[in-house]
């Protein structure tokens, strides 16, 4: 069975647009993912990358473009200015890592339905009662919202020591344990999907 270590941001809109795409490709291979939430502001500066108020005006033009020619072609609604980014992405993270230990409900759709809250439906992703709907919106306890507190602290640091470390400088991103091949941004799925079935 593929392990696919999986590295986003509950604030990232790349990572909204990619759907639940990756949990399509995961069960069709058989293969297990394990959920990072990382925090990308963070990561940025220790990987090369600029914090998108810093970068030059021409980068984020192109950012604007693409990101309105990627929600076109996946069919799915984005505000490319919501009301309420970036918000503080630890909590719905927090409340990720405690959902991912605790069982019981559908992991993916919890992170899809955290990025839609702020990409689509104009929500703070840092407000309690937000994070709390989507944790029963996707199965789950939404006291994990309170309860995961400090496990969801300890692992969310980690996981960008870990992610660092995994050579990580973006989200989404992917990589796949078994044969270390790494794959970045939403429309490189198919790569992966290529990759899990032997033709790539």
């Amino acid at each position: 069975m593929a392990q696919i270590d999986y590295y986003f941001s509950t604030i990232s809109p790349f990572t909204y647009l990619a759907g639940l795409r990756l949990e399509n490709i995961a069960a069709r291979h058989g293969a297990q993912i394990t959920y990072k939430p990382v925090d990308i502001l963070a990561l940025f500066p220790r990987t090369g990358g600029t914090h998108p108020k810093d970068r030059a005006p021409a980068r984020m033009q192109y950012r604007a473009q693409e990101l309105a020619r990627q929600s076109r072609k996946s069919g799915m609604p984005l505000n490319l200015t919501p009301a309420h980014f970036p918000a503080n992405a630890a909590p719905s993270s927090y409340a990720i890592i405690a959902a991912q230990k605790a069982g019981g409900g559908d992991l993916g759709a919890l992170v899809h339905a955290i990025l839609r809250a702020c990409w689509a439906e104009d929500k703070d992703v840092a407000d309690d009662a937000v994070i709390r709907a989507a944790l029963a919106q996707a199965g789950f306890d939404p006291g994990l919202t309170d309860s995961g507190l400090l496990v969801g602290a300890e692992t969310y640091a980690r996981n960008l020591e870990e992610a660092v470390e995994a050579g990580v400088f973006g989200a989404p991103f992917y990589v796949v344990v078994d044969s270390g091949q790494k794959f970045w941004g939403q429309d490189r799925l198919d790569d992966l999907d290529a990759h899990l079935s032997g033709a790539l």
